[in-house]
């Protein structure tokens, strides 16, 4: 009997719809693999709970994960990124789902138990939360040996688990999935890229000739710094790393501290993992232009210092579907998009499903790999295997109708080799 809690189960056919296109972009993950597991049921016994944006993507990371034979248990991983029509499909389709957009705190952290109440034995989290959770509150699961493996997608979770591992904290095995180069070169950059879109669904601007200022140079952040040059916009970067900062500087933008680039900019974007990349003073505050755009695009709602601009605001005043007009005491008037939160998945419907592809695609495989290595791996983080890495690429390669060259036994040799030289 499937358990769940969504908004609104008469959606279930506007979802089935959208999975049905997600589907169609991802033959990796929704019909290679699904076909594969359909047939082989390499996870059947097993419990897997994810912590994940419940989008179209994802529904179809989940039907994949239950072809396979799992018992699946999603809940969001962000209070404003759940598809409601996509968790009420799902449902119809025997996977537990507690999600709905919109919940508050004490209602995100009571899907995220609602999940580890079924005893899973794989998480799949999106920001840490889950995982963070389960050390703190089901330690009981990770005594018992009923967790065998765990895996986290999103930068920001990564740099959580290895601070716990560096402390001794981590008590799971965890796969970085984050770092494979199938996720975080398509998923990150080009679908983080890509959802610099966002901003003009937000507020339809035109990014031609505007000053936009983008936080941060990773994957991500270097991806919407090319999508908004490519849109017109005069592109300033902001970091903290110096080889980052170099690498943006010769990509041909301009490098400046944040203080420096705020009071010219009309649209800032932050994607760093980081917190109060906008520094959260009233001076700062005071120095943002009447008019100015403000998305985060990275995990949490804390890169744009969102309570203490709520607090600073004389007026805020809703003007659209998730997005805000706060009036300053200056009288100068910004606009906040979701609240601060993932603006690329609250006010549009996130990252393209054939770059998700890659990512669920690895995901689908890493949960079939725990399960048939179960019991290998002591607590702590580890490496994607670099197989199942080209693996997931050699499939997306074969779906586009492309081939590539092989090494030749010769050239195997030499480049793995030190003998032969000048």
């Amino acid at each position: 009997m499937v358990n769940y809690k969504v908004a609104d189960e008469s959606l279930s056919e506007k979802g089935k719809e959208a999975l049905y296109v997600a589907e169609r972009k991802m033959p990796v993950t929704a019909k290679v693999i699904r076909d594969r597991f359909t047939k082989e049921k390499p996870l059947v016994g097993v419990v897997i709970a994810g912590c994940l944006h419940i989008t179209k993507e994802t529904g179809n990371l989940a039907r994949t994960l239950k072809s396979g034979g799992a018992e699946v248990y999603l809940c969001g991983s962000n209070p404003l990124s759940t598809q409601d029509d996509v968790a009420a499909a799902l449902i119809k389709e025997d996977i537990n789902v507690f999600a709905w957009h919109g919940n508050t705190d004490e209602e995100f952290y009571w899907c995220i138990r609602k999940c580890l109440e079924a005893k899973p034995n794989i998480l799949i989290d999106d920001g840490g939360d889950m995982i963070v959770t389960l050390h703190n509150e089901f330690p009981e699961l990770i005594e018992k040996g009923t967790i065998i493996g765990c895996q986290e997608e999103t930068t920001t979770g990564v740099k959580r688990f290895r601070a716990m591992d560096k402390q001794g904290a981590l008590k799971v095995p965890l796969f970085p999935v984050n770092d494979a180069r199938c996720k975080n070169q398509f998923d990150n950059e080009l679908g983080t890229g890509q959802g610099i879109i966002s901003a003009i669904y937000g507020m339809h601007v035109l990014f031609a000739g505007k000053k936009v200022v983008i936080a941060g140079y990773g994957h991500c952040s270097s991806g919407m710094a090319l999508r908004a040059r490519g849109l017109g916009a005069d592109v300033i970067i902001t970091e903290v790393d110096p080889i980052k900062a170099l690498q943006a500087r010769f990509a041909g933008y301009q490098v400046m501290p944040i203080a420096k680039a705020v009071p010219n900019a009309e649209i800032i974007l932050t994607a760093t993992g980081c917190k109060h990349v906008l520094p959260p003073r009233p001076e700062v505050f005071d120095m943002l232009k009447d008019g100015v755009i403000l998305g985060n695009l990275g995990h949490f709602d804390i890169e744009i210092p969102t309570k203490e601009l709520y607090e600073y605001a004389i007026e805020i005043k809703p003007i659209r579907r998730h997005v805000e007009e706060l009036i300053l005491p200056n009288g100068n008037k910004i606009y906040l998009l979701a609240k601060g939160r993932l603006a690329n998945l609250v006010l549009s419907e996130g990252h393209p499903s054939e770059v998700m592809d890659m990512s669920f695609g690895l995901q689908s495989l890493m949960s079939e790999y725990i399960v048939r290595n179960k019991g290998s791996w002591k607590a702590g983080i580890i490496n994607i295997p670099p197989e199942i890495d080209d693996k997931v690429g050699f499939l997306k390669l074969e779906s586009m109708g492309i081939k590539i060259d092989k090494l030749t036994e010769e050239q195997y040799n030499y480049i793995h080799g030190y003998l032969e030289g000048t």
